[in-house]
């Protein structure tokens, strides 16, 4: 039988690409829809600009919106997937933890908590342990675990292809959509013909997250990465995908033919939404792009290229759909983990 999940947030951006997910995934079933006050109490259609590439299912469209609140979800829900704004996320998810759901957030708020595991699959999957020092400690009967910033998933797993060569610092820039913002996020007069080389507490994100999810675990504490990540966020003109060009220093010499095949061979998980390969590596040189790439595996691949040794360590640029990969797909796919872990 399918897990009863349900949405919060169900009618923003991430929450139209949650419902484009889920609705055809065979482990989970869409059985509660939550939004703000004002769309409640409305079908799903009549609450929901839908903005996604493809019809908002039926199944779903006719669907009553609820309130925010533990009170307005079916007990027989499973698993609570959420695309809240952080200031809310902050407020309402330790609730519905209490109540005793298990919560699949993309909200910031948390992240850096240090029984609150933020975990990419493919990178960290023993960091869901977590959830046994987060419940003893915080006395839930649920459980919340994270994922990253769309940003820190984009470099995060080409890091991780690395990591036993030794990572030492790492710079990176971004070059990141405005779908990243949300629909009413960047106005048109100030992103066309533009690039705004500012993106607020981004960098700080890039910079934390990647060292909690690079660091280990020893079954009670979680130490973090000790590499340095220094970050420079910009957001440009594109719909979808968040390109970055990223220097690596590592402890022992790295080739740029030595990076690509550890990439290459990085592998991914026997989840539904973890593609195979997980890192799509280019030869081209002027490769990834935003409008060729992001939509390798479904949209939940990485995309590196332009690989080469420079005065600086290895230099490379790579590329991750930021709705799906760094955001709903990746709340589905730590659903997966969760379900195959038992957690569920």
């Amino acid at each position: 039988m399918a897990v009863r999940a349900g949405v919060l947030g169900a009618t923003g951006a991430v929450g139209q690409r949650l419902i484009q997910l889920l609705e055809p995934h065979p482990e989970f079933e869409i059985a509660a829809l939550t939004a703000s006050e004002s769309s409640a109490g409305k079908t799903y259609r009549q609450a929901a600009k839908w903005r996604v590439d493809s019809p908002i299912p039926d199944d779903v469209a006719d669907m009553t919106v609820g309130e925010t609140d533990p009170d307005d979800v079916p007990n027989d829900v499973d698993l609570i997937f959420s695309s809240l704004p952080s200031s809310i996320g902050e407020a309402v998810e330790p609730g519905f933890c209490e109540a005793g759901y298990v919560v699949s957030s993309n909200s910031s708020n948390g992240r850096m908590d240090d029984d609150i595991p933020l975990v990419i699959p493919e990178v960290n999957a023993d960091h869901l342990d977590l959830l046994e020092v987060q419940r003893d400690r915080r006395g839930w009967d649920g459980a919340m675990v994270k994922n990253p910033n769309c940003s820190t998933i984009t470099f995060v797993p080409t890091l991780a292809a690395l990591a036993e060569y030794g990572l030492e610092k790492v710079h990176v820039a971004t070059l990141q959509a405005v779908s990243g913002a949300g629909y009413d996020g960047v106005s048109s007069m100030e992103i066309i013909d533009n690039a705004i080389p500012y993106i607020g507490s981004e960098e700080d994100k890039l910079e934390t997250e990647s060292r909690k999810l690079l660091g280990e675990f020893d079954g009670a504490e979680l130490s973090h990465n000790g590499v340095e990540v220094a970050a420079s966020c910009n957001r440009i003109p594109t719909i979808d995908g968040h390109l970055e060009n990223v220097w690596v220093e590592t402890e022992k010499d790295l080739t740029a033919d030595a990076a690509a095949d550890a990439m290459r061979e990085y592998p991914s998980l026997e989840l539904r939404s973890s593609p195979d390969p997980l890192i799509h590596v280019f030869d081209e040189p002027d490769r990834p792009q935003p409008r060729m790439d992001r939509t390798l595996g479904d949209g939940m691949a990485i995309a590196a290229g332009g690989l080469r040794e420079s005065p600086f360590g290895l230099q490379y640029n790579c590329l991750a759909h930021n709705t799906i990969r760094g955001a709903a797909g990746a709340s589905v796919l730590n659903g997966e983990l969760l379900l195959e872990n038992g957690y569920l």
